[in-house]
């Protein structure tokens, strides 16, 4: 598996929770970093990206709650969820790609299931 991810458990509305993805530093040293999720009948919603020099971009609903961050010595992203709300409910997945401006995934890891209840 190259890309391990995990953190997504049951949490209460307006609880948080962080996400982590550690990845093989081959992919880690040459991929812009992000986050999906997808909850059932609907595509998969990028929700979060970080470029290796550290720039990062929000899907709108999540900004201002959620922060995606990378620790380069563990070659490990991370995803913190504050102010979680029930529509937040989804499967979680990390996924590494290309170093171009638009984030194209080419590597995926499992995804990890965030449940928020009300």
């Amino acid at each position: 598996v190259q890309l391990q991810a995990s953190g997504g458990g049951l949490v209460q509305a307006g609880g948080s929770l962080r996400l982590s993805c550690t990845a093989s530093e081959s992919i880690f040293s040459n991929s812009n970093m992000g986050w999906y999720r997808q909850v059932p009948e609907k595509q998969r919603e990028l929700v979060a990206t970080i470029t290796l020099a550290g720039t990062t971009k929000y899907e709108d609903s999540v900004k201002g709650r959620f922060t995606i961050s990378a620790d380069s010595a563990k070659n490990t992203v991370y995803l913190q969820m504050n102010s979680l709300k029930p529509e937040d409910t989804a499967v979680y997945y990390c996924a590494a790609s290309l170093r171009r401006a638009a984030f194209q995934p080419i590597h995926w890891g499992q995804g990890t299931l965030v449940t928020v209840s009300s």
